[in-house]
């Protein structure tokens, strides 16, 4: 693609998102403040002056945020050219000026008094026109059981990272039951389509449904509420949010009654019409119905979602059909131009990284030449490890984002590919006739390994990588926990090179570890770092815990630390038994796995359950709280042990969406891994071979009794963290030095 014809699509999305009366930039500036006294208190908001004004972006277009003030008697003065671009500079200043840290796990906002003062103006401009933020599959792995305070913590987080393009589907089963009724379908073909809360994004993106079913009429209510909430944020603070249409659907029970109008796609002979259907009808009701209920969204952006990728069966249909499919895939309603005419296809591009099999040069150039350049805006969704726009000529001149997708399945375990992330955005706007067009975050679930968001938020602001990555890593860890400390410091520069330096396709960000599979002979335990960084880290974190124990992010990192410590000592003690087992040696076998299941795992289970943030009653709380009734509560709460654990009634994807959390260890984890221990006794005992497929059988019943389980697990914290860590560091580590694991 030439760079003019480059120049002219990008051009033209930034047109598309310019404009706004002067009431517009009040309203922005004002949910700004609103933001910062929501962060900091009333008092300390007052030493702030925020306002917004589009003319700062005027030269470049581009979001741009201006600082300066501040000193003795002065207040700071922040100016964005939009409410998020004021939000990224407030932002800024915090992180950089007073040394604050806005996360997940705990915020850092001790303030300096007096204000530092901005000697120099300070203006910056994004070098892209869009920062994204969510994975479609992050609505059912993190975001499911949400009410509004939290969803009004997560809006404000976005913003002060200057995140100005996010998924807003919440309601969707809503719109989608008027448009099924309307019809013809009954209510109760309705009520057994739809998937349960927790399985919402995979019946949304067309990989399954039923299952965990049926949506109770409360959840519609609540979930129109939170959407309609949550949009009103999107306008004023300037953020755009993505009307996802979802136009490529399994068919519904009933919908090929010959009593339904269809519109069925022209297809050769042999296709199956049953899948490749037409939904231009579908897709008019939807906008229809979608418009007064969810029209708040709208002037917040002009996208619509098209999640064709998801179909895994497209793999089994010949690549000559793709030319016909692919006005199909993205064109199968009225072009949401009807709605809103600078409205832009936001298209999800997993689905080139996931069957590359099937889509060759020639299926994806017709895809993406199905709708006009410009049109369509693709969200190259696992960058970091798998870029798509590398062997895509930039997706053929349709602009793209650039992603990390980073987590699968919303595991804990520490992890990254920092310098991959750190290198990738600026390799992408280098690359020939770029047409990267932003950067973006896609985790399937967040609250984890919050350094990589970190730098991945803070790149969207930036033109080139950070130049020293250890420098980088070490002001992020004094600014999380407010103070420096040479052990923290050196800590965080170890875990930089092991855990967060994973390089390779290999880099898939899913926890594997044993401690977190159902237990077999063939596990893999190999890692891609030396596992004595993760001890040497973790004893430096402890050094630190008398200065900084008061810290919640640093008592947060200190546990989760040790439970990456723990992971590892399962692993090794995993080794040992397994070795036993295979040479035959009873005593050793005994010895290896009854730490494992006696000692270490219980340990690990009271150590997770000092800290909130890591219990497994918090997350069920959630979800009955989301309840109108006890037997909706019930209901909620079995969607989501499913979740976590079996996924699928027969144990589909089991332990996909694995977390380390008190109560979950020592109900599900633990014992299936006594089983499996009892198991290799015995049959070392007998002299038989043993039956994985019988302990697969045992251990499935017991996922089952866990998922069917009615006990209440504590939603508060028990015992305090650094001594119950110090009791596992001191029983374990000299160990490690010994040698003797």
């Amino acid at each position: 693609m030439e760079a003019a014809a480059v120049a002219a699509v990008l051009g033209f999305l930034l047109l598309a998102a310019a404009g706004g009366s002067a009431g517009d930039e009040a309203r922005e500036a004002a949910a700004v403040r609103a933001l910062l006294a929501r962060l900091l208190g009333p008092g300390p908001a007052a030493a702030f002056s925020v306002s917004v004004e589009r003319a700062l972006a005027a030269e470049s277009g581009l979001d741009t945020y201006r600082l300066s003030g501040g000193g003795a008697g002065a207040r700071v003065r922040v100016l964005g050219s939009t409410g998020v671009a004021a939000a990224a500079g407030l932002h800024r200043y915090l992180r950089d000026f007073c040394g604050c840290h806005v996360a997940w796990s705990g915020s850092q906002l001790r303030l300096p008094e007096p204000l530092p003062a901005v000697q120099e103006e300070l203006t910056e401009a994004t070098p892209n026109r869009y920062r994204y933020y969510q994975n479609v599959c992050t609505h059912s792995y993190s975001f499911v059981w949400w009410d509004w305070a939290r969803w009004e913590w997560e809006l404000d987080w976005m913003a002060l990272n200057g995140i100005n393009l996010a998924l807003a589907w919440s309601g969707q089963e809503a719109i989608w039951q008027r448009v099924y009724l309307a019809l013809g379908l009954t209510q109760s073909e309705i009520d057994e389509y739809f998937t349960g809360p927790a399985f919402l994004a995979w019946g949304r993106m067309g990989n399954l449904h039923t299952w965990g079913g049926p949506l109770p009429r409360s959840w519609h209510l609540k979930q129109l509420y939170l959407q309609g909430v949550p949009s009103g944020q999107c306008h004023p603070a300037g953020q755009l949010g993505t009307l996802q249409l979802l136009l490529l659907l399994l068919l519904p029970p009933g919908s090929g009654r010959p009593s339904i109008p269809y519109h069925w796609e022209p297809l050769p002979a042999g296709a199956d019409q049953r899948v490749w259907h037409g939904s231009h009808l579908w897709g008019r009701h939807f906008q229809r119905d979608a418009t007064p209920l969810l029209g708040a969204l709208l002037p917040c952006g002009s996208h619509s979602l098209c999640l064709p990728g998801h179909d895994h069966r497209m793999g089994e249909r010949s690549p000559a059909l793709s030319p016909l499919i692919s006005p199909l895939l993205c064109l199968p309603t009225p072009a949401p131009t009807t709605v809103d005419p600078d409205a832009v296809w936001l298209l999800q591009g997993w689905l080139f990284q996931h069957q590359p099999q099937f889509w060759g040069p020639a299926q994806v150039r017709a895809v993406l030449g199905a709708v006009p350049r410009g049109r369509l805006l693709v969200l190259d969704l696992f960058a970091e490890s798998q870029p798509v726009y590398v062997r895509t000529a930039s997706f053929h001149g349709q602009p793209f984002i650039w992603c990390m997708l980073h987590n699968f399945g919303g595991n804990h375990g520490l992890f990254g590919a920092l310098e991959a992330v750190n290198r990738g955005p600026a390799a992408a706007r280098l690359f020939p006739n770029s047409t990267m067009a932003g950067t973006g975050m896609a985790p399937e679930g967040i609250g984890q390994n919050e350094v990589v968001y970190a730098l991945m938020a803070e790149l969207g602001w930036r033109k080139d990588p950070v130049a020293d990555l250890e420098a980088w890593v070490t002001g992020f860890a004094a600014r999380r926990y407010g103070v420096a400390h040479k052990g923290t410091e050196a800590a965080w520069r170890l875990l930089l090179r092991s855990v967060y330096n994973c390089s390779g396709e290999a880099c898939s960000g899913h926890n594997r570890s044993p401690l977190v599979r159902r237990p077999s002979l063939r596990m893999v335990t190999t890692v891609w770092y030396n596992r004595s960084d993760v001890f040497e880290a973790w004893r430096l974190l402890l050094t630190a815990a008398p200065a900084l124990a008061a810290s919640p992010a640093f008592r947060y990192d200190l546990l989760d630390v040790t439970r990456q410590a723990a992971q590892e000592l399962v692993s090794l003690h995993y080794g040992e038994a397994r070795t036993a087992y295979l040479n035959k040696e009873l005593v050793p076998l005994l010895r290896a796995a009854g730490t494992l299941v006696y000692e270490l795992l219980p340990a690990l289970d009271t150590v997770l359950a000092s800290d909130r943030r890591f219990l497994l009653g918090g997350w069920l709380e959630q979800a009955r709280a989301a309840a109108v009734s006890e037997a909706e509560a019930r209901f909620y709460e079995r969607n989501s042990r499913y979740q976590l654990t079996l996924w699928g009634p027969e144990g589909n994807i089991l332990d996909y969406a694995n977390k380390q959390l008190a109560g979950l260890v020592a109900d599900y984890y633990t014992p299936r891994w006594e089983l499996f221990v009892d198991m290799l006794v015995a049959s070392l005992v007998q002299g038989i071979p043993f039956q994985q497929h019988q302990f697969d059988e045992n251990a499935f019943w017991l996922e089952q009794t866990f998922v069917f389980g009615t006990r209440r697990y504590p939603s508060q914290p028990q015992g305090d963290t650094v001594d119950l860590v110090k009791k596992l560091f001191l029983k374990y580590y000299p160990r490690l030095l010994a040698g003797s694991l």
